[in-house]
């Protein structure tokens, strides 16, 4: 018997707002309960039994979620349809607040996939790219192209032979049902293409700032952090990395978002948002809780709720570390609030050069220590 061609539906999200994403997402499971959410703006749907049951093709069932989501609830989307997951996300990205429809023959796959540039595969950041580009392959056909040998000596084994299978158009992934873990989310748009990284780890600061405020309002812990860095190009890299133990102090959530900040690789790279992200999130009373005999410890738990409290009483923002001061913010709760006193980092409003200098000298004396200096 023959085996019915599987049908992935990713569907993006273009506002950002949790409860609107939870709507869309109760409207899915109506069509498929196969809904795979991938927070904070996406999902992918197998409609492969949907098709059948509602007497519909690909087309037409994206275009009926396109109608329900702008009628039911004003939301705009852009939908992918494709033969696997990895197809239908880049056919999300291709005609914003449409449906693409990929076809299933190996001739439709090719003369859609070809012609992307490399980053358009899943785990193919700006570095990757970078390197690639090194070799002359900077297209997905050009990957295609490629020995998987050649691809695995340039990236690695693993993602060698991934990024050799995606540029042939094979994703083995099913989409397997699942609802959207807790999470908090922090994010900053710059006003212009940021380069400078002394000013994306500032940044950084005042995200984790105010996710662990955040957090610590509604007495929960997190376990695992997201790092989300879009490029001026629309294209993004998401890097993730677990703490030892549930935190949401911000010392510790500043530090792991600085590590996995100096893993992507961005010494050239043209950002414009950054967007944290704690999830795995677990009650702060149910929590396991170490014990600790150094008096630091507590001071800072104490100066950090005493923080908390002013910025409660007087709104986000009223207290906020000084190496984040001027840099603009919002959470996933602050949307409403707009971006504070500055609407994003503009480099016209930099420090002056000497206040630049004393706030870059830590930076400095670190890398001077690690070098023996």
């Amino acid at each position: 018997m023959t085996e019915t061609p599987r049908q992935i539906l990713h569907v993006r999200l273009h506002q950002r707002d949790e409860t609107l994403y939870a709507q869309l997402l109760a409207l899915f499971t109506q069509i498929t309960p196969l809904v795979q959410a991938l927070p904070p703006d996406a999902a992918d749907l197998d409609v492969t039994g949907a098709l059948v049951y509602f007497a519909l093709d690909p087309a037409q069932l994206a275009n009926v979620i396109l109608l329900r989501s702008a009628a039911l609830y004003g939301a705009t989307v852009s939908i992918g349809a494709a033969g696997n997951r990895m197809l239908a996300a880049v056919a999300a990205r291709q005609h914003p607040g449409t449906a693409t429809t990929v076809g299933t023959s190996r001739e439709e796959v090719e003369a859609f996939l070809r012609p992307q540039p490399t980053p358009t595969l899943h785990g193919i950041g700006p570095a990757s790219a970078t390197l690639l580009a090194r070799y002359g392959l900077h297209t997905v056909g050009a990957l295609a192209d490629a020995p998987l040998p050649t691809l695995q000596r340039i990236l690695g084994t693993r993602l060698g032979r991934t990024a050799h299978e995606q540029a042939h158009g094979i994703d083995t992934r099913p989409v397997i049902a699942s609802a959207p873990a807790r999470s908090r989310s922090a994010e900053l748009s710059f006003a212009r293409d940021e380069l400078d990284g002394a000013r994306q780890r500032r940044a950084l600061l005042a995200l984790a700032d105010r996710l662990g405020a955040q957090l610590r309002t509604e007495h929960q812990l997190c376990t695992r952090l997201t790092l989300t860095v879009g490029y001026a190009d629309a294209t993004s890299s998401t890097k993730h990395a677990s703490f030892p133990r549930p935190t949401a102090r911000t010392a510790d959530l500043a530090d792991l978002a600085g590590r996995i900040h100096g893993g992507l690789g961005l010494q050239r790279a043209r950002v414009r948002v950054l967007r944290l992200r704690a999830t795995e999130l677990v009650d702060a009373d149910r929590a396991p809780r170490q014990l600790s005999l150094d008096p630091g410890d507590a001071r800072i738990e104490r100066a950090e709720h005493a923080a908390d409290a002013v910025c409660a009483r007087f709104g986000p923002g009223a207290v906020t570390r000084g190496a984040g001061l001027g840099l603009g913010s919002r959470s996933s709760r602050d949307r409403g609030s707009g971006w504070g006193s500055s609407p994003g980092v503009r480099a016209d409003s930099a420090k002056p050069a000497a206040r630049e200098q004393r706030d870059e000298a830590p930076d400095r004396d670190r890398s001077r220590a690690q070098d023996g200096g």
